[in-house]
């Protein structure tokens, strides 16, 4: 959120990450940690693409 690459995170009661990448986005769900560091993963693959097509 800090660097405009999600525009919601929130840990719900149950350990699950509710997830909005831009306002008019569906929310995901995420469970636990694993699946966070997925979509990190997931962000910096559309950050490097996006570099590279911008060169």
């Amino acid at each position: 959120m800090r660097y405009q690459l999600l525009h919601a995170a929130v840990l719900a009661p149950n350990g699950q990450w509710l997830v909005q990448d831009r306002v008019d986005s569906s929310v995901r769900v995420l469970d636990g940690p694993t699946a966070m560091v997925d979509l990190a993963a997931e962000i910096q693959l559309r950050i490097r693409t996006t570099r590279y097509r911008t060169r």
